[in-house]
């Protein structure tokens, strides 16, 4: 295989995260396997840049001098609320002629500023979905997986994933076996799958206000097998069925329903994950009953089956 360019895009108020974690995922790659990749950096005018932290990353050269690389990455933090119009203009005509075109976290206003993610689905750090849709209505935002892919251009949700997106990358280019050494030496287990949620059940929910709702709450994360009808959750809040749905909602952003569901899959995902546990023992405790039951919502909610999910991120054993 001809060795790839991957090519990091710099400019003042990075996020240093968005950018170090990546290179080292295909640092690492090129360490295990030698001649794969070259990284480089570049900036506007190839001066050192600021990061969001305050360090300061001196770019190998200025992206005037840089041939159109293999991959293009384009990290995100701060700078891309207002960035410097050459930046734009230089994303947009290069954009179109890499292989992969990838941003993590809010990396994805960048290109969407410049018209690449115009007609394709993408991702950015949750916080940032709302604004992002709002502002570039010609793009399919989807604020749940941690990364996506349209084509050649991939989109990372915040920080962290990146490393995920980086990871899959490298998956697709030299395997998986390749992959899972690079992510056991970083210490991330597997990669997780880009349909994974960004963040759990209990972030994606409000903490409700009042005492019995949040004892309620954290009743239901400690027992997803039990019965978690609205009928028996509102008797355990000592409030009738249709009070206790419209407070539960009024207070956390969700309806009960909605919430066991979160937190079912969650506690699945986890005995998954962790546990040598058997898909029927993983269904029964986490409350879905029959395998089934839990192969259909892990499909609605994560594009996959639980056998499948089990084999992309539970760590291999030890040897």
């Amino acid at each position: 295989m001809a060795q790839r360019t991957v090519l990091f895009v710099l400019f003042d108020q990075v996020q240093s995260l968005d950018v170090t974690g990546p290179v080292e995922v295909f640092a690492g790659a090129e360490r295990h396997t030698p001649g794969t990749y070259r990284i480089g950096t570049a900036s506007l005018d190839g001066a050192p840049v600021r990061t969001s932290s305050g360090l300061t990353v001196v770019p190998d050269r200025s992206l005037a001098d840089v041939p159109d690389p293999d991959t293009l990455v384009v990290p995100g933090g701060q700078g891309t609320r207002s960035p410097d119009p050459r930046l734009t203009d230089w994303l947009r005509a290069h954009g179109p002629h890499v292989r992969r075109l990838v941003s993590v976290c809010t990396g994805a206003a960048l290109l969407a500023g410049a018209g690449l993610l115009d007609g394709r689905r993408a991702t950015t750090h949750w916080a940032y979905c709302d604004r992002l849709a709002r502002e570039y209505p010609a793009v399919d935002v989807d604020p749940d997986p941690i990364y996506v892919r349209d084509g050649h251009v991939a989109t990372s949700a915040g920080v962290t994933s990146g490393i995920d997106l980086a990871l899959a990358l490298v998956e697709e280019d030299l395997g998986r076996d390749t992959a899972l050494t690079i992510a056991r030496h970083l210490v991330v287990f597997l990669r997780r799958p880009g349909n994974q949620a960004q963040f759990s059940a209990q972030l994606a929910a409000q903490t409700a206000r009042r005492e019995p709702l949040r004892e309620l709450q954290r009743w239901i994360t400690e027992h997803p097998g039990a019965d978690l009808g609205v009928e028996t959750l509102a008797a355990r809040a000592g409030l009738s069925p249709r009070h206790f749905a419209r407070a539960f909602r009024a207070e956390t952003g969700t309806t009960p329903g909605r919430y066991v569901d979160r937190i079912r899959l969650e506690h699945a995902r986890r005995l998954l994950e962790d546990t040598g546990d058997g898909v029927e023992q993983v269904s029964r405790a986490s409350g879905y009953g029959t395998p089934e039951g839990m192969r259909r919502a892990f499909v609605k909610a994560l594009g996959t089956s639980p056998a499948e999910y089990r084999r992309r991120f539970r760590p291999a054993p030890a040897h």
